[in-house]
């Protein structure tokens, strides 16, 4: 991977009903900014939620033909263990259409969750999130992205502070 072209997704597995259409359009105008910008790495943790639902637009669009590549780092090997059937149905549906599929650990150890966290933000230069709440993991994650210089984009705020 090409960490100046590369973009990783953050968010929450529960995003509430009323503004996953919100989230959806802002995620693909980030998206497609990204990809004019050459962005052509997108790494998905592929846990329900957030990821599953940034990696499907990433499939799409490059099922129409746009030359970009969905990469998933995954904790461990069969992280959705403990999913519901139909969770673990459209997970590896997603699976199959990965470019790539890196485990950052081979099996479930007590930091390979943080591991793999580090891991997907330390492969990017950028920063798609849906982050709705200030404290939690996918707040300090978001913290530790910005820590590391990353530009974070967070699809899930109305009225976003203006660029500089």
């Amino acid at each position: 991977m090409h960490k100046p072209l590369s973009c990783c997704f953050i968010g929450h597995r529960k995003l509430p009903g009323k503004r996953i259409e919100y989230i959806l359009e802002q995620l693909n105008v980030a998206v497609e900014k990204l990809v004019k910008l050459g962005v052509t790495t997108f790494i998905s943790g592929g846990a329900p939620g957030f990821d599953q639902i940034a990696s499907s637009l990433i499939i799409a669009r490059k099922e129409m033909g746009r030359n970009i590549r969905l990469v998933f780092a995954l904790p461990c090997k069969e992280p959705d263990q403990f999913w519901a059937p139909k969770q673990q149905e459209f997970y590896a549906n997603l699976l199959e259409k990965a470019d790539q599929i890196i485990y950052v650990s081979a099996e479930y150890r007590d930091n390979c969750i943080e591991r793999h966290n580090r891991f997907l933000i330390d492969q990017s230069a950028y920063c798609i999130c849906a982050c709705l709440y200030p404290i939690g993991v996918t707040a300090q994650r978001i913290r530790y992205a910005r820590k590391r210089g990353l530009r974070v984009i967070n699809v899930a705020r109305k009225n976003p502070p203006k660029s500089r």
